[in-house]
């Protein structure tokens, strides 16, 4: 396996283990470590570094090396504001634009994911990477190549992050899942007004969720 391979092999293990909070935020990566822990050599290794530090999961700080991105809640509601103006948009051009084979890949989705939570007795529902996650199908279908860059390129692992943070919350697996059905209903039927709408409830309500998941973990480390 070359070493361009191995590097982007390494770069997608370490954004899972960042997303699902394996690697905790900020936690020090330490090069020597992670070529003992995936028996590989250290050019791919700080390679796929490097990756993870464009993608925003991965900050150099100085005289500490890399560490795993710890957002402030300020900074993540910096985050959350341009995600739910852009990904609205998305939404409304998606109700417009999708394909009837991309509403049909929309509706699929959501049946597998249906079924995922009756698997898993609406325990959690995992944000799924890619063609696997409705947000990322709603962002496609939008056919706006800016807004997919911004949002599937810029913020796209970042927000997956904190979205993974509150996929085990009491509830909230089998109400993020309705939520999604709503918007998807009103983008297959291309009602861009209601999609939108629909949306913006639906992040509003993943920030609040997440904000006071943050303030409980504060309290609970006092």
């Amino acid at each position: 396996m070359s070493d361009n391979t191995l590097s982007s092999r390494l770069f997608k293990q370490l954004t899972d283990a960042i997303v699902c909070g394996e690697l905790a935020p900020g936690q020090k990566l330490s090069e020597k470590q992670l070529s003992e822990r995936f028996a590989a050599g250290r050019v791919p290794v700080r390679e796929a570094i490097q990756r993870l530090e464009q993608s925003q999961l991965v900050v150099r700080v100085p005289h500490a090396g890399a560490r795993v991105i710890d957002l402030s809640l300020a900074q993540l509601k910096d985050i959350y504001e341009v995600r739910m103006e852009l990904e609205c948009m998305a939404c409304r051009l998606a109700a417009e634009r999708m394909s009837p084979d991309e509403r049909r890949q929309l509706q699929q989705l959501l049946d597998t994911h249906q079924q995922h939570i009756s698997d898993d007795a609406g325990q959690s529902y995992y944000p799924q990477n890619g063609d696997l996650d409705f947000h990322y199908l709603i962002i496609q279908g939008s056919h706006n190549q800016r807004l997919q860059h911004t949002l599937c390129n810029d913020l796209y692992q970042l927000v997956r992050m904190y979205r993974f943070r509150t996929s085990s919350v009491h509830k909230r697996p089998a109400r993020a899942l309705q939520e999604h059905q709503r918007i998807a209903e009103a983008v297959i039927s291309g009602d861009a007004e209601l999609a939108q709408l629909l949306m913006r409830r639906h992040i509003q309500t993943s920030l609040t969720n997440l904000e006071q998941l943050i303030e409980q973990q504060s309290q609970s480390e006092q």
